[in-house]
Parts: structure tokens; sequence; C-alpha cells
């Protein structure tokens, strides 16, 4: 699957410029214009049999105007010249009876990219629907293979995208590139007298070998939903808590949620006015590194064409850096820290003496309490900090995995938990934006029966 042939990067960039010309001579004082394109495929199987097959193909364009400090948006998935120029009408004529607000507008002309980097961030995926059918067909394979008590599927599937964009704006900015994202997911059912329990893993990355082999994927997923039959609940106490590193990555996102200024600005964070005080036990930093080549995580500009930087977000548990737009940054009072669409790549390093090389020695270093590898629910309220969900694990004695439990409810203040921090393992899950391993928290409330 080759890169989209809309048109090359020249006509796009040639599309972009001519919206933003009409938006100027149609009464905007300035405007911010992107056309995108991506097609993918998806293949899912269940039982060996192929349950469905789905092409895409997503062509957009959208443009954000203003006149003076009114601002108004309008899209269209038509790129036709008639239907762009209705769209920037529709948009210009909805800024004329916009309330103004003195914080919108485009960000500074020095704090544009304008040398964007190539990050090597597009790898199409040659391959035809048979070869994807074969190779989530493995991945159930090799899960069923894996044990006997594995006795169904929930479906495996493999997607595959590649598309690019072009965006611009009135103070000089255009510029844009391609991109890939690719996956494979496997979900699968273990069953014994006691009943039955899902197991599921995924594996994903902007190039296809950024991805673990189905039969890794299998395997996972397999040994994940065996592990996980006749669960017990556990008396309600306080201990110990490891969160496995997909279940911390959820957890660090509401770190990054609550220091986002959309967040901040709403006065809606536990973290407002946290900047320069501890928000972590001194033994975490968290760097953001936007320029990682290939990594999913990575771009040379944010959705505003802001050049981000590699910078730290909190050094030796002291918050350093928050996630700012334009607009946010100005609502607060600052400067944008070029994060309009969020953080970039997440890096999170530890003291010495709070790293473990694997999750097996962080289990050791815990000693007892509950290694929580998975966690539901919508009990997490940013404003105040209070964090309650419901969990599924494994009950942990003498550093080693005793049961497996389910039906318990983890509960706490974000605030607490995150100044418990007490160690984090090096299985980096690299699934996403927030690279963290397993984490170690001092103390949490369990619930169960």
């Amino acid at each position: 699957m080759g890169t989209p042939t809309i048109s090359s990067a020249e006509e796009m960039k040639a599309l972009v410029s001519h919206a933003l010309e009409t938006a100027l001579k149609l009464g905007a004082s300035s405007a911010a214009a992107e056309v995108s394109d991506e097609k993918g495929r998806c293949v899912t199987v269940r039982n060996f049999d192929t349950e469905s097959i789905e092409y895409t193909r997503d062509r957009s364009f959208s443009i954000c105007v203003y006149i003076g400090k009114s601002r108004a948006s309008a899209s269209s998935g038509d790129l036709s010249p008639k239907s762009i120029e209705n769209t920037i009408r529709a948009a210009v004529d909805m800024a004329r009876y916009t309330a103004e607000d003195k914080d919108a507008g485009l960000p500074p002309a020095d704090r544009l990219c304008l040398k964007p980097r190539n990050l090597n961030l597009c790898h199409p995926w040659d391959i035809s629907v048979e070869e994807m059918t074969d190779i989530a067909v493995r991945a159930e394979r090799a899960g069923r293979d894996y044990s006997p008590q594995i006795v169904n599927s929930d479906g495996a599937g493999i997607n595959s995208s590649v598309g690019s964009f072009v965006f611009g704006n009135t103070e000089g900015f255009l510029a844009g590139y391609p991109f890939s994202n690719h996956s494979i997911d496997v979900s699968l059912v273990a069953r014994d007298k006691n009943g039955m329990q899902n197991g599921s893993w995924y594996s994903l990355g902007t190039s296809p070998h950024d991805l673990l082999s189905p039969e890794e994927m299998g395997q996972i997923a397999a040994r994940r939903a065996v592990s996980a039959l006749s669960p017990r609940s556990l008396k309600t106490q306080k201990c110990p808590v490891i969160f496995e590193a997909p279940a911390a990555r959820s957890l660090f996102r509401c770190f990054t949620r609550a220091v986002s200024g959309a967040m901040l600005y709403r006065d809606m964070s536990f973290l407002k006015n946290a900047l320069d005080t501890k928000v972590f036990s001194d033994k975490l930093t968290i760097v953001e590194n936007p320029f990682v080549p290939g990594a999913y995580g990575s771009a040379p500009f944010d959705d505003e064409g802001v050049l981000p930087s590699e910078r730290l977000i909190v050094d030796q548990g002291i918050l350093r850096g928050l996630f700012l737009s334009t607009y946010t940054a100005r609502k607060l009072g600052m400067e944008t820290t070029g994060n309009a669409g969020g953080p970039f790549n997440l890096f999170f390093r530890n003291r010495d003496e709070a790293s473990e090389p694997t999750l097996v020695s962080l289990l050791h270093r815990m000693d007892r309490g509950l290694l929580i590898t998975e966690t539901m629910g919508q009990g997490i309220n940013l404003t105040t900090g209070d964090y309650s969900q419901g969990a599924s694990g494994f009950w942990v004695e003498n550093g080693e995995i005793c049961y497996p439990v389910e039906n318990i409810t983890v509960a706490g203040n974000l605030r607490d938990m995150f100044l418990g921090f007490d160690a984090m393992a090096e299985d980096y899950d690299l699934n996403g934006v927030v690279r963290c391993g397993s984490t170690l928290l001092a103390e949490m409330t369990v619930a169960g029966s």
C-alpha cells in the first residue's frame, strides 16, 4: 500500500495556499487550513475464519478563520474546488457572528517551525489482504496451541494505513509530511471448571517492523487468559500496588491530562498552580522528546505548526513543564509549549535505586501487595484528584504471584499516588506516547468482598 495519490505534496500545498488566500479575500483577517488524505485496510478473523475486510479512504479539508478576535471553523470531506470554497465561506460567515475572545489567534510567527525535520514517519506496508489474513490466523493459532484451556477467540485483527497532510496559516507556515500506522491485536478466551476469562494484547507502530510477531501476540494473549482463570476477591485493606505497564500508561495519562492547558485554564485540575512544585516522588524524571525518528509519538511540529522541543516535564519529582497550545497558553498568561494536539513521546527516567530490570524483580521489591493488569470504570476526578477504579490482576506474597483477583476496587488520590511513586520496571510499553514500565506505588486502598 503506497503513499496516497490524491495529489503530490506540492499540489496539496497549492490547495492550502489557495484556501488561505480565498479566506483573506472573503474577509478573514487571518486563517489556518489543512488538507489530509489517508487510506487503510483492516482484516479481522475469528476462529480462523475471516470475519471482516474493510477498506477506508478518508479525505478532508478543514479551515479556521479569524475576523479580528472572532473565530470559526469548518470542514468538509469533499475536496472539489466548489466545496472547498463553500466551506471557507461558511467559516467566514460564522466568524462574523461569533463573540470576540481576546486570546484567540494564530501562534506568533517566531514560534513556527520553518524547517521541519524528516522524522521518518511513513513506512507503507506492501501486504495483500491474503497476507494480512494469514498473519491474523497465525496469531490465533499460536494462542490456541499455547494451552488446551484456550477454547475460543474474540478475534484477531490487523490494520494498516498510510496518509499525508499539509497544514498552513497566513503567518507563512506551510508544511506537511506522509505518515503510516500499523497494528495487530488478538483476544482469546480460556476456560476451566470455575468459568471463562479473556486475555488480549496489541502491538502498534509507524512501521510494520515495529510490531510483535503474530506468534508472540497469540502466546501473550493466551498466557494472560489462562493465568486469569479461577480468580478470587480480596478483603478490604491498604497495601502497595503495582500497575503493569499498560495499566500504568493509563495512570500516567491522568497526569498528562491534569497538566494540559485546557484543564488548567478552566480550573478543573488538581494540579493547578503546581508548576515548579513537587508532584511526584523525587525518584522520577519525565522527559518529552518529539523528535525520535520513526516513533509513534513523534512530529516535527504541533497541530498549529509550532516547533516543539525536547524538555523536562518532571525533574526529580518537580513539575517543570505543561502541555499548552497557543490559546490555552494565552488563557494562562504563558507561552505555547508546542503541544497543540497533546504530548509527544514521554520517557521515564528513574533513579538507580528506583529502577528494576524486570516486572519479576519489581514484584520481589514489593514483596506483598496487588499487581494490577487492568482497570475499568469512570471513577477518576481530575478536578479533585480522587481515583477509584474497578481492577483485576494478581495477589502477590513474598514477591511471587499467588492467584488472580477480580471484582475489586482500587482507590486513592492521584496527588498521593504520584508522590508515592516508589519504582518502575524496565518493561517499557512502547504502544503509544507514554513510554512507561510497570510502576510500584507505596500504598492504595483495595476494596474487595
